[in-house]
């Protein structure tokens, strides 16, 4: 009986030859692709070693997981790129959805296009694209190695004609008045920079022997009767601010002074009777606590702010106060804060202004606040502190400070000549001859301005103002009696060099004359004064914050940024501009309201307790939370907007970079690259809150 045949194992035999086969194949094509010869140094025997690796199977299975692992590395790789790229794509698609809906947005309102300041920016920027493409035919015909000479046409043509005479030009008419004025901004640079370092160091003294101002008396638990308090007035000035007049005006009546020692003036200026409306109530429900507190409304609504204060002032009762505190409507003093400042006027009868620091409630909530959180922590710890210390004077900050009532009318009291009233009185308080002192370890709690255009308006407030008034007391301050020295300081540190030569050259050198150079390489701008001198003011400049160390960068593109708008305030102001005498309301959006209200509710309970009227259950909550709803009606219409001057700038710029690149000016290059991509994104509103 003959056996069948074993077929199972016949058709393994034949998978396992075919799979030697394939192994023998590939391993000769990768042999025949290699220029080297694998060869097997640890043979056993003595002669020669075998180059067969096909019979090492670790060999074989160890370039079988490399492989792999090659594969999968590259596979990684891929992956990354590809998010990298994804990411690249959906911000530059973002950037472009967001600017095209800015565009054709109706209801989106734009800088007046009939300004002076952009009607030349955009002359400018045609010429800049224009030279962009001449210069760009030039580099192509090479042109930038051997520059053709002046009567060659018949060689290079009417092209290369005209680019011989365009050279010649620019080297012997343009350049040099162009290098005149770098020079010129170059020393103000520099000038500027050393009034910096200056003031730093004087901070650094401050801190290091730890001078501070001494008060002479304690109203903590040295005062024996309530007699010996002084009488102060609180005046809170508003205008239209739905969002935070319920938190200053709460953050005021729970102050801790004797009650009878103090009245609270809510001076509101409103124009919406819904909010006249809301504050009464307000008013009202403060004064059923005990509190002295009464409302005042000007029929005649002229001056703006120091209309108001002027009115206030005018008063009957008014003469019957020693101080007045100041705070503006989005402001929340401590309750302590009258026995942290009122101490020092006393024994020092010639004391006019005790000044407290600004502390900010929102300063991390965008990349806006952060940096104008920067800006003004190294004016209050340093300029108004030197200031304050060696010179005793500074600019009243308008806000958060107590003055003497006495001082304020034997300087003139308030007036309404310019849009910086504080900074008027200040400085003609000074040239009567009193002194200021600023607390830099007191604070008052307000809210900076979250959009790009609610900052814009206040920095143009801010720096026309100063140009107005230095027109204005130019003339006293020559003929005032205080000395000389004095009288230099107020006019060229105060006024010019921080007021009217900082907005001027950082202009100027930054976003005219360095483009200009990249066109007209005749005149030089040095490297120093484009990279290491404002890297290194920029440092100063965050030591005051040191938290906001990782935002050096966007600072210093932002403060060049904003040099534009700081000098068309402060043309508008020095020569008299129908928008100099602006006056808008910085808009606040209550951000520490919701949390506040609910401590200022338990601090004002002893108040209530001790009240002798006595209210009704149905007068508890129902009528905060109406007045709460009715505030929530008014429809707001915030939109994000285009700033066709920070647009055409960032065109200049970037058009610039590229000249700087043809060039192959690196550190130019990079600078006027983000100068120009920092230009861009304020221009489309990319930097405060998006409003979608």
């Amino acid at each position: 009986m003959s056996r069948a045949p074993n077929y199972e194992f016949q058709e393994w035999w034949n998978k396992q030859r075919e799979k030697e086969n394939l192994d023998l194949f590939e391993e000769k094509i990768e042999q025949s692709s290699s220029p080297f010869i694998a060869v097997d140094v640890a043979g056993n025997g003595g002669g020669g070693g075998s180059s067969n690796v096909r019979s090492n199977p670790s060999v074989k299975k160890e370039r079988t997981r490399s492989a792999r692992q090659l594969s999968w590395v590259c596979l990684l790789k891929f992956q990354q790129i590809a998010a990298t790229v994804g990411f690249l794509s959906n911000g530059l698609l973002y950037l472009v959805r967001t600017a095209n809906r800015r565009i054709i947005s109706r209801d989106s309102p734009a800088d007046s296009s009939s300004s002076r300041l952009y009607r030349a920016i955009r002359v400018f920027l045609i010429v800049v694209i224009a030279l962009l493409g001449f210069e760009l035919v030039a580099y192509f015909k090479g042109w930038h190695f051997r520059p053709p000479s002046v009567g060659s046409a018949d060689v290079l043509g009417l092209v290369g004609e005209f680019y011989a005479r365009w050279i010649d030009i620019r080297a012997n008419y343009l350049a040099p008045p162009l290098q005149s004025l770098t020079n010129m901004c170059i020393v103000l640079f520099i000038v500027q920079s050393v009034d910096r370092i200056v003031l730093i160091l004087g901070c650094f003294w401050i801190k290091f022997r730890r001078i501070r101002p001494v008060a002479s008396v304690d109203y903590d638990g040295n005062v024996e009767s309530v007699e010996d308090y002084p009488m102060v007035l609180v005046q809170i000035p508003m205008c239209n601010e739905r969002e935070v007049y319920h938190q200053s005006i709460a953050a005021v009546s729970i102050l801790d002074w004797p009650k009878e020692r103090m009245l609270v003036q809510v001076l509101d200026d409103s124009d919406e009777a819904d909010i006249q409306q809301l504050i009464k109530a307000e008013v009202h429900k403060w004064q059923q606590r005990g509190v002295r507190i009464i409302y005042r409304h000007r029929l005649i609504r002229t001056g703006y702010k120091a209309g108001n204060l002027k009115s206030a002032m005018g008063c009957d009762y008014v003469k019957d106060y020693e101080y007045v505190a100041i705070f503006d409507a989005d402001f929340q003093p401590t309750p302590d804060f009258l026995k942290k400042t009122i101490p020092y006027f006393k024994g020092k009868d010639d004391l006019a202004l005790v000044q407290a620091r600004w502390s900010f409630v929102n300063k991390d909530e965008n990349l806006l606040t952060r940096l104008q959180n920067i800006n003004l922590s190294f004016h209050f710890e340093v300029e108004q502190q030197v200031n304050g210390i060696f010179l005793n004077f500074f600019g009243f900050n308008g806000t958060a400070g107590v003055w003497r009532i006495k001082a304020l009318e034997e300087s003139g009291g308030w007036l309404e000549r310019t849009t910086v009233e504080d900074m008027d009185i200040a400085v003609r308080a000074h040239l009567c001859g009193w002194k200021f002192i600023f607390l830099n370890d007191v604070k008052c709690l307000c809210e900076l301005p979250e959009t790009y255009e609610a900052y814009k308006k206040q920095q143009h407030r801010w720096h026309s103002g100063p140009m107005q008034l230095f027109r204005l007391c130019f003339v006293d301050v020559l003929r005032s009696k205080v000395s000389w020295a004095k009288k230099a300081n107020l006019i060229f540190l105060f006024f010019l060099l921080r007021k009217l030569i900082l907005p001027f050259y950082s202009f100027t050198l930054f976003c005219i004359i360095l483009p200009l150079t990249m066109f007209l390489p005749e005149a030089e701008l040095p490297a120093w004064v484009v990279c290491y001198i404002p890297g290194v003011m920029s440092i100063l400049g965050v030591l005051p914050a040191p938290r906001s160390f990782p935002f050096i960068v966007p600072y210093l593109l932002f403060e060049n940024t904003m040099s534009v708008t700081k000098f068309n305030a402060m043309i508008s102001g020095l020569f008299r501009f129908g928008s100099s005498y602006e006056w808008v309301v910085t808009k606040k959006l209550g951000r520490s309201s919701e949390t506040d209200l609910v401590a200022y509710e338990k601090e004002s309970e002893p108040l209530m307790r001790s009240n002798s009227l006595h209210r009704s259950s149905s007068d508890s909550g129902i009528e905060e939370l109406s007045k709460l709803e009715l505030s929530k009606l008014a429809p707001k219409t915030k939109k994000n907007r285009l700033y066709r001057k920070e647009l055409a700038l960032a065109f200049i710029l970037l058009t610039a970079s590229v000249r700087s690149l043809l060039s192959a000016q690196g550190i130019h290059f990079y600078f006027l690259l983000f100068q120009g991509i920092s230009f861009l994104v304020v221009g489309l509103d990319l930097i405060g809150e998006q409003v979608s």
